[in-house]
């Protein structure tokens, strides 16, 4: 799925309908389109135009930098730009994402890409990071490699089994709904590579969804404390910066977590 060509952009279509778990008729009645116009599409009989790529794109919730690469098969310029954070014209973004993170003290957040990297943490995040790691700063920037590496983090969390197999569900959907994403595919076979991860988690488990809420309990020796996390996206993003963007917000389960949270900062 490297190789762009106008040839190809059918099976590409193909590919994410197949990924969404959609049927030809499905699609085309979705879509608004005749079945028989849409195999036409997937078999290279006929060629998209941009706003049936589009129409398609929406209907299949493909990330927008998969839609560029779309476009791209299909003849056709990229219509999402790809800015990054630090620039000017981000800004305002930018400024809006550091006081979420700020609002959140004295508890963690991070801003998180698509492949887990860790872009931005504030105070709490940090602070409760070495306490953990007796002064020590992590060796990684992506969440998931923190999470699973027994040198870092992952001695410190308690419950360390729910999480890291959660947060491997998530990451075995997203290498299913992006098959293009061999970034993703790399990251699952480096957590997969590290000691102590039951085999059977190299599978992908069709009938285990993520848990709607991750409860991550971290223990020092007497001393447990626990948070929940929520995440947040930016609606209707044009830019595949943003689109790849979320922000996670822990929050104490208990007193005594948020005591402690207020005495660390």
């Amino acid at each position: 799925m490297d190789t762009m060509t106008p040839a190809n952009i059918g099976g590409l279509l193909r590919e994410w309908r197949l990924s969404r778990r959609l049927s030809q008729l499905d699609l085309a009645l979705q879509t608004d389109i005749s079945s028989r116009h849409l195999s036409y599409l997937e078999n290279g009989k006929s060629r998209p135009s941009r706003e049936m790529i589009v129409r398609l794109t929406e209907t299949l919730a493909v990330p927008l930098r998969e839609r560029n690469k779309l476009f791209i098969a299909g003849g056709y310029a990229p219509v999402y730009p790809e800015t990054p954070i630090d620039t000017p014209k981000l800004a305002q973004m930018r400024f809006a994402i550091e006081a979420m993170l700020a609002q959140q003290e004295p508890y963690p957040a991070f801003l998180l890409n698509r492949h887990w990297d860790i872009l931005m943490a504030n105070q709490a995040a940090i602070k409760l990071n070495r306490y953990m790691m007796d002064g020590r700063d992590s060796k990684h920037r992506n969440m998931l490699h923190l999470i699973f590496d027994p040198d870092d983090l992952r001695p410190a969390i308690d419950n360390w089994e729910d999480v890291a197999g959660n947060l491997l569900r998530h990451l075995h959907n997203e290498v299913a709904a992006v098959p293009s994403d061999l970034k993703a595919r790399q990251l699952l076979e480096a957590v997969l590579a590290y000691p102590g991860v039951p085999r059977h988690w190299r599978q992908r488990d069709l009938g285990a969804a993520p848990a709607p809420i991750l409860t991550t309990a971290f223990r020092k020796g007497e001393m447990r404390i626990s948070f929940f996390s929520t995440i947040t996206t930016f609606g209707t993003p044009r830019d595949v910066t943003l689109d790849e963007l979320h922000v996670e917000s822990c929050f104490p389960t208990d007193d005594t977590t948020a005591a402690f949270c207020r005495k660390l900062t």
